[in-house]
């Protein structure tokens, strides 16, 4: 592996000798982008990954939890268990990149329908840095001690794939051992080679729900012997979009969305419902609250103004929850990265909207747990984009343009796994 650190890192000098090659794992990233799938049908990528760790006989391999969720299990002698983790699932997205690589990948969805898919998120790079990790710290099973577990999660863009393993018996049924840490990261639109983090509440958390509203259809001709359903999702878009601006203190990290509005199949027919979908992030469990709240009541305000026949339905189908950075963790993980990465590990990045089931993997066993993010965009692009104060304009996580550049990307991602981990082993690792 070619390290990218400071000199006199002691961690640089352990990733020297762990001599992985990263030409082959550009390679496997390539497949793995060309290869996406959806979530809960992650069936191809949990085979990969499982060849993947077989090469390293080392492994212990547990397949088929949760859904397709698989885990690598690494005993090597006395001490701390520290887990790895990255997502697997792609997106309902076409890709727009342009690249050689590029996805043309499609896939039956949970309803059936057949859709363009991609690794819109960089869960692709996400199983690629995990697995060269897990390679280099093989390579150096000498220089520490302890029960190291990498976890391959199923479902996160569902938020469902952590719990899943959990209920599934992942530290019971498959006796997988209790981390006493748990560790994850996600490559987002940052310069690529920069890596940051923070104490405390990293990423928001998320509801996601559908909302039926009921008319009555009939002929587009004869409106008024209708209530139409589709005029009624109208006001009801429109009126949510008032909750954050004008009942959530502007301090609350805040976000609603309406990601999904249906209703009828064809020009001349009133239908006789509508669904809207409708997205939620939040930080404070009061401020939560308050956003599902209004959403209740401006719904059914809106439904009986409108005259609609039956009340309308509610279903929640989504819960992820913040992700919660446990201090001692992160202030320990905090040195280790600006001794590794110096100026470009960022150790107190701003809270952000986005959200993760990760912590689940710790919170359901009371164990302490840390996340970062790394950098995905070519360096020259950001500094011009900076220059020109336009970052905002580069392709984000989830649209069809989002590209993160192979390397630097994959090397920091990969080194950043390995020095979290040889970080809470400890003992034969620590700084002299």
């Amino acid at each position: 592996m070619a390290s990218t650190t400071p000199t006199g890192s002691s961690f640089g000098d352990l990733l020297q000798k762990a001599s992985v090659d990263m030409e082959k794992y550009e390679t496997l990233y390539k497949h793995l982008h060309q290869n996406p799938e959806l979530s809960n049908q992650e069936v191809k990528s949990a085979q990969t990954m499982k060849e993947q760790l077989s090469k390293f006989e080392a492994f212990d391999i547990i397949t088929d939890i949760g859904g397709h969720g698989l885990v690598g299990i690494l005993r090597n002698g006395p001490g701390k268990t520290v887990m790895l983790r990255a997502d697997m699932d792609a997106l309902p997205v076409k890709e727009a990149t342009g690249l050689p690589y590029a996805s043309t990948a499609t896939m039956l969805d949970a309803d059936g329908v057949d859709r363009p898919v991609m690794h819109a998120c960089g869960h692709d790079m996400h199983m690629t840095c995990l697995v060269a990790a897990a390679e280099a710290l093989v390579r150096l099973k000498d220089s520490w001690s302890g029960t190291l577990i990498v976890l391959f999660q199923p479902a996160e863009e569902r938020g469902t794939g952590a719990k899943a393993m959990v209920d599934d018996g992942l530290y019971t049924k498959h006796k997988v051992p209790v981390p006493d840490f748990v560790l994850g990261q996600h490559v987002v639109s940052m310069r690529a080679g920069s890596i940051g983090s923070k104490v405390g509440t990293l990423m928001a958390g998320a509801d996601s729900m559908k909302i039926t509203l009921f008319g009555k259809g009939g002929h587009g001709s004869q409106p008024h012997r209708t209530i139409d359903p589709a005029v009624m999702a109208a006001y009801v878009v429109v009126r949510l979009q008032t909750i954050v601006s004008r009942e959530i203190n502007p301090a609350d990290i805040s976000v609603l969305t309406v990601g999904m509005v249906q209703a009828g199949q064809t020009e001349n027919v009133i239908a006789d419902h509508a669904v809207i979908g409708v997205d939620i992030r939040s930080v404070r469990p009061g401020t939560r609250e308050k956003l599902l709240s209004s959403i209740r009541r401006i719904v059914k305000a809106e439904c009986e103004a409108s005259g609609s026949p039956v009340e309308p339905e509610f279903k929640m189908t989504r819960h992820l929850p913040n992700t919660v950075n446990d201090e001692s963790m992160a202030k320990t993980l905090a040195r280790s990265f600006s001794d590794h990465f110096g100026e470009r590990f960022e150790p107190d990045i701003p809270t952000t909207s986005i959200s993760e089931d990760f912590s689940v993997l710790a919170t359901s066993q009371g164990k302490p747990c840390v996340f970062w993010h790394w950098g995905g965009v070519e360096e020259k692009l950001w500094d011009q984009m900076a220059k020109e104060g336009r970052t905002e304009d580069i392709p984000a996580n989830h649209t069809a343009q989002f590209a993160p550049v192979i390397q630097p990307t994959m090397s920091t991602g990969t080194e950043a796994f390995c020095v979290a981990a040889l970080t809470f082993f400890g003992g034969k690792t620590q700084h002299n």
